[in-house]
């Protein structure tokens, strides 16, 4: 038995962080993908993890960080995203709110790291270290081994470039362009992230004073994908607010690729005077409009500020299905979870495996059976 001298701050914090260890690492590592499948893990906020039959891991959105962590002087910064919305100046109660399921220093595969847009919460510079330092590589389209790539907006990449990454080893994308992985196609659409809009690189009370102006280019800040697979077509929304254009993306996605299997979509429950995330009525308006045949949400897990009941989905599709003759229907997960499509298509939530699963393959060591 360990003696208590033994026992401090930095022992406790090394024995049970990551929370999950690396037990996510390793299901991904020995998930085999079987042919016309595609495999996702929902890492927490909006990072997913992609594996298809091919061999590509794909991380998107992929974060290992944590939110406020002490009261601080209660304040906000000035020209923080949320204070130029609003006119806020009391801190942002955002606690992180779920456990780190992956450990982004024992990733051994990995094809690219994909992001959708700029926001903290959304790019992590524990994966970019662990990339570049340890030299990880993957192939391209004509086998020749390259440095795993950088994929993301225009701003995105200048983050990373300024963390460290080299900037050929990243890949700048606006709304159209295409980049092939393995077996996956990534391709870039517009993003409708309005809080982008409003998001300054000053934070400080020197921020720029957007009133009157014309708003930045958001293709360089953000992006939406569609992940083609062998699976099915996977949208990735970001952080996006609901627009009307997703049906401009639905029909343009059903001519060119055969239509969207999935959407993600930033689903939360927005305080008073803000504007962040999509609501139950626009994850079904979003799926509608994309033509989705699965509609996910994800971020409402991660923020305590935003946490948003999942049933509030469910509720109004049952409402609505029959009447506007619905084709897609909600998939509700648990972060560090997998969904396979288009196996899992007709399930509509997930629980972890729940284990026992040899339960009286061996004798039970009981006094007598009645106790059972």
């Amino acid at each position: 038995m360990a003696d208590l001298k033994d026992v401090t701050r930095d022992s406790w914090i090394m024995s049970t962080f990551p929370e999950w260890g690396t037990w996510l690492n390793e299901e991904i590592d020995n998930a085999v993908v079987e042919p016309g499948q595609v495999e996702m893990w929902w890492l927490g906020c909006v990072g997913i993890w992609f594996k298809t039959p091919g061999g590509a891991n794909v991380a998107v959105d992929f974060w290992a960080g944590n939110g406020k962590r002490t009261h601080g002087d209660g304040l906000m910064k000035p020209g923080h995203q949320m204070a130029n919305m609003a006119g806020v100046r009391k801190m942002q109660p955002n606690l992180r709110n779920v456990p780190f399921v992956i450990d982004p220093f024992a990733i051994k595969n990995l094809d690219a790291v994909v992001v959708t847009h700029i926001h903290q919460d959304h790019m992590s510079k524990e994966l970019a270290a662990h990339v570049v330092n340890n030299n990880m590589t993957t192939t391209d389209e004509n086998g020749k081994e390259i440095p795993v790539p950088f994929i993301g907006p225009k701003d995105a990449v200048d983050i990373w470039v300024g963390w460290g990454v080299p900037r050929e080893q990243c890949i700048v994308v606006k709304p159209g362009d295409r980049v092939k992985i393995k077996d996956m196609e990534i391709v870039a659409y517009d993003s409708f992230d309005r809080t982008i809009i409003v998001t300054t690189t000053d934070t400080s009370e020197n921020r720029p004073d957007l009133w009157g102006k014309c708003p930045m280019d958001m293709d360089e800040k953000a992006v939406n994908y569609l992940f083609v697979t062998p699976g099915g077509n996977i949208y990735h929304s970001g952080d996006s607010h609901y627009s009307i254009y997703f049906a401009k993306h639905g029909k343009d996605i059903a001519k060119e690729f055969g239509g969207v299997d999935v959407c993600f979509g930033a689903y939360g429950c927005n305080p008073i005077g803000i504007q962040d995330k999509m609501e139950a009525t626009d994850m079904l308006r979003m799926a509608e409009a994309l033509q989705s045949k699965v509609v996910i949400p994800i971020h409402h897990d991660v923020w305590t500020n935003f946490q948003a009941d999942v049933q509030e989905i469910k509720v109004l599709w049952d409402m609505r299905k029959d009447r506007l003759d619905y084709k897609f229907h909600p998939f509700f997960w648990e972060v560090g979870g997998h969904y396979t499509y288009p196996q899992d298509k007709d399930r509509f939530a997930y629980h972890h495996d729940r284990g026992f699963h040899d339960c009286f393959d061996h004798e039970p060591n009981v006094p007598f059976r009645s106790v059972l």
